[in-house]
């Protein structure tokens, strides 16, 4: 029996063959699986590894292949690849090359729009505290949108209709496609830079997310949070929601309504003027009533603080004072004439002389003019002056009686 002998391979000989039998065999297939070690190279290249839960597969996505991607791949991501399978001779490890990659599950476009709404929100660019308000009545409004289509004629006929004379600057724009995005950063930036604008609408009419997508692209979110004038986004349908809605200053549901919000009917604000003439009529008419009464009160107050006012009082509190005391002292003569009268009556029941009306007379000694009371106390012959109601006599004692 012939023995053959064996082929012996180089390793570099092996290895370009498996290389050959892979790419000749795995050529365009779809892998999925969970993204692990990504790295963004500064050359643009994507390297990655793709796992489940029995296996991994290294894989490469050159700059050419994921500059069109739409979403930020991260660690953690369940996605699915297309690409070819080939060996890595180096290091004799087989990998994929990656054409086209999307999220597995969410679209790649919806899961781009929720990437780079957490991001910037994180960044404060959402925040309100920095929304400005929309002037009452703008002069010039700055459009930055499509020239033909149903937005632009929606937007020019109602403000028309409310306000003929406002002056609009129209910025014609791509609102859709490659380099949209673009055109409507220039227009922004365009309409900021040395025109006195109040206000800027970045409008366009409804659609899918593909068609909207120009308005969540970073570079227009960042044109409008740059921007010095107030900016209304505009885009869609009232249930569509893009970027440009969180980072303006306002975001309106449609285009008509952007326009119904940016500027009153004539009418509307002529009946605001009216009302607010009439509110400042009234306030003004309650101040007058109230400073009329503060002055009053003043006045009053001043005539109090007054030399002439206090000599004034002081002149009737003394005239009110004199006739206090008049009538006081009347009061109390009544009173003191009273009391005489019935002092006098006592008194002139108590009088000798009244005794002596009634037939009583008082007999005192000479010379002396005692009073007697005892005929012992004078002796026969001596004098006394007997008192009568009417004079009085000298007599000369003849006999005293026991």
């Amino acid at each position: 029996m012939e023995l053959r002998t064996p082929r012996i391979y180089s390793v570099s000989e092996l290895t370009a063959e498996l290389k050959a039998l892979l790419e000749n065999t795995f050529t365009g297939v779809w892998v999925e699986g969970e993204i692990s070690n990504f790295k963004h190279h500064t050359s643009g290249h994507m390297y990655f590894t793709l796992k489940d839960d029995r296996g991994q597969l290294r894989a490469v996505m050159f700059r050419g292949s994921n500059r069109g991607l739409q979403f930020r791949p991260e660690d953690g991501l369940a996605v699915i690849v297309f690409g070819n399978v080939t060996i890595y001779e180096p290091r004799g490890e087989y990998q994929i090359y990656a054409e086209y990659m999307e999220p597995k599950g969410l679209g790649a476009l919806q899961l781009a729009f929720e990437q780079l709404k957490t991001r910037l929100e994180a960044e404060g660019l959402f925040d309100p505290a920095r929304k400005r308000p929309i002037p009452l009545l703008p002069k010039t409004i700055g459009l930055v949108t499509s020239p033909s289509g149903a937005a632009i004629r929606d937007i020019l006929q109602i403000i028309h209709r409310r306000f003929a004379n406002v002056q609009i600057l129209i910025f014609p724009v791509r609102v859709q496609g490659e380099g949209a995005a673009a055109e409507i950063v220039e227009g922004i930036e365009s309409l900021n830079k040395g025109r006195d604008l109040d206000v800027l609408i970045v409008a366009r009419g409804g659609g899918s997310i593909e068609d909207l997508w120009a308005f969540n692209e970073e570079v227009v979110a960042r044109a409008i949070y740059a921007s010095q004038t107030p900016v209304i986004s505009a885009v869609g349908h009232e249930t569509d929601f893009t970027i440009a809605d969180f980072v303006a200053d306002v975001r309106a549901p449609t285009p008509s309504a952007a326009a119904e919000l940016v500027i009153s009917r004539k009418a509307e604000l002529s009946q605001r003027v009216d009302d607010l003439f009439s509110r400042l009529v009234s306030h003004m008419r309650h101040r007058t009533e109230r400073s009329g009464e503060r002055l009053r009160s003043l006045e009053r107050h001043l005539r109090l603080l007054s030399p002439l006012e206090r000599v004034k009082r002081q002149r009737e509190r003394l005239r009110e004072g004199v006739l206090a005391l008049q009538s006081s002292m009347s009061h109390r003569l009544a009173l003191w004439r009273g009391e005489l009268r019935t002092a006098a009556a006592r008194l002139d029941s108590l009088s000798p002389l009244a005794i002596l009306a009634r037939g009583y007379s008082v007999c005192r000694l000479l010379p002396d003019l005692s009073i007697l009371t005892r005929a012992a106390s004078v002796a026969e012959g001596g004098r006394v002056e007997v008192l009568l109601h009417q004079g009085g006599l000298i007599c000369r004692v003849e006999e005293r009686r026991q």
